[in-house]
């Protein structure tokens, strides 16, 4: 079952496709769900899982794995090899000893390692980094080495290490103790060859902060790369988590879904499912439907809405006005994400707030697409001084010029995006450091490229806002009205002039995942 743990109590829970990481599982040496019984006799055995004493459930293997394929391929080797040793060693092919899962949190590392281990039919040795160490010295040493002594008992088999950060991290930032314990997993990963059967997989979202020796060829040379899934993946792993529950298939869009959430990782696919069915269940519908997964990605995106805060008329009218800036801005600027909704009601610690999504996956931005993030940042605050007067302007637009001041520099310090500062990547060390390589003209040119940015940006939303103005009072009165609009609602609303230049600026408006501008 796609919703359920891939091994019985005790082991946190991942899952790819739904690619959950529950850090709720036991950390107890004496738990021991799989069947074996290793870790009833010590109290320093890992946690051992086993095929052949599994209820069938609980094994997992690549078909229950999606949105990874690449990361797939990549273990299919390490499969390969435990089935058939002999394959590699005639030709004197020997494997990595260690292979690093790397990725966000909830992306499934940790059910891609179990599912290696179901594939291959091997033993699978589980230890949680933070497990190793614990109030007594040496304890941490002692459970690495039974960690390796039961390993080559157990030969072939996996041994999977999660949360390596936890203990592997620089031995400059760790106490004595806690760099023993990596001495010792460094001591035992050299003290096996690489073609004994024992293959160590290990996870972590924080790859950057691990001792370089750890790192190095003959230890964990090998680093696989589990991203967000994209829209092919965030597809199938909606279809598993779907599939074994009740829904609607003329309301539920899942290819909509999928491009609507861009950025989601298999966990927030499945909080997203839970949520949505959770909701039905309180509607007392029969099924899931669209609406409620609608519900349940606004929920996640926008936070819970605040249905009972006591929110004066004025200020409901100052953020209507607010959100409004921020949305003709967005619809009328190329380059910026189109418009997904518009609401006033408060959500979380917001009075409102304006969803954008992007059209399609992204790995990269534009310098257009960034100018038009700075303009759209300044609609609430410019909308407020063209309506209320300069000084009506409220501090709800705190986190828009910090959102925007951070963007400008970095568009100037590590994108070369100033003809004047040009070509040049400035570390935010450079700017603070009394050591800095940089010099004090250079910096200074940059806090002067920086100001420049935000107020042509401030600029040319005035001038914009100005001219729509008649559109802007037309949606903030809807607001006021219906609370929340979304983005075809919007269009309708809108002059056929405005639509006309929305259209020539390249955006529409759609449902599908957010960028959030607040208040």
């Amino acid at each position: 079952a796609p919703s359920s743990s891939a091994f019985p109590p005790g082991l946190p829970s991942s899952i790819v496709g739904g690619n959950k990481d529950n850090k709720d599982g036991k950390s107890s040496d004496g738990a021991n769900a799989g069947g074996s019984s290793s870790a009833k006799e010590s109290p320093y055995a890992p946690k051992e899982y086993n095929k052949e004493t599994m209820d069938a459930k609980h094994i997992k293997s690549f078909a229950d794995v999606k949105g990874c394929d690449e990361a797939k391929e990549e273990l299919a080797e390490i499969v390969d090899y435990l089935r058939n040793p002999a394959k590699f060693s005639r030709l004197g092919g020997k494997l990595p000893k260690g292979v690093l899962l790397t990725g966000p949190p909830g992306t499934g590392k940790t059910l891609l390692a179990k599912a290696t281990a179901g594939e291959a039919g091997v033993p699978f040795l589980y230890r949680s980094g933070s497990e190793f160490e614990e109030m007594f010295v040496g304890v941490g040493s002692r459970r690495v080495r039974t960690l390796f002594q039961t390993a080559k008992k157990k030969a072939p088999c996996i041994v999977f290490i999660d949360e390596l950060d936890s203990v592997g991290g620089s031995r400059k930032q760790w106490e004595s103790h806690t760099r023993k314990t990596l001495n010792q997993l460094l001591v035992e990963m050299d003290g096996f060859e690489a073609n004994e059967g024992v293959i160590v997989l290990a996870a972590t979202n924080l790859p950057e902060s691990l001792d370089a020796a750890l790192t190095r060829p003959g230890r964990f040379d090998r680093h696989v790369a589990v991203p967000n899934p994209d829209v092919k993946g965030r597809r199938e792993i909606l279809e598993l988590y779907l599939k074994d529950k009740p829904y609607d298939k003329t309301s539920v869009n899942i290819d909509a879904l999928a491009r609507g959430t861009t950025g989601f990782s298999g966990a927030d696919l499945y909080n997203l499912v839970n949520t949505a069915a959770v909701q039905a269940a309180m509607e007392n519908l029969n099924e899931i439907t669209g609406p409620t997964l609608e519900f349940a990605k606004d929920k996640i995106l926008m936070g819970a809405e605040r249905k009972s805060a006591v929110i004066s008329e004025e200020n409901r009218k100052l953020t209507a006005y607010h959100e409004s800036g921020h949305a003709i801005v967005a619809l009328l600027t190329r380059g910026a994400y189109p418009v997904h909704k518009a609401t006033i009601m408060p959500r979380g610690n917001a009075l409102g707030m304006v969803m954008q999504l992007p059209d399609k996956d992204e790995t990269s931005q534009s310098k257009q697409q960034m100018l038009a993030r700075l303009d759209v940042c300044m609609g609430g605050r410019v909308a407020e001084e063209l309506i209320f007067g300069s000084d009506m302007v409220t501090t709800g637009a705190r986190g828009d010029l910090r959102t925007a001041t951070s963007l400008a520099r970095h568009m100037v310090m590590h994108c070369g995006m100033s003809d004047e500062v040009g070509p040049v990547y400035i570390s935010d060390e450079d700017r603070s450091s009394a050591h800095s390589t940089i010099s004090p003209s250079l910096l200074a040119k940059v806090d002067t490229e920086v100001m420049r940015l935000l107020r042509e940006a401030d600029a040319r939303v005035s001038r914009l806002l100005k001219a729509h103005e008649s559109d802007l009072h037309k949606l903030a009165g809807a607001l006021l009205d219906k609370e929340t609009l979304d983005g075809s609602t919007i269009r309708g609303l809108l002059s056929p002039t405005l639509q006309a230049k929305a259209e020539a600026a390249g955006n529409k408006l759609d449902a599908k995942k957010s960028v959030k501008r607040t208040v």
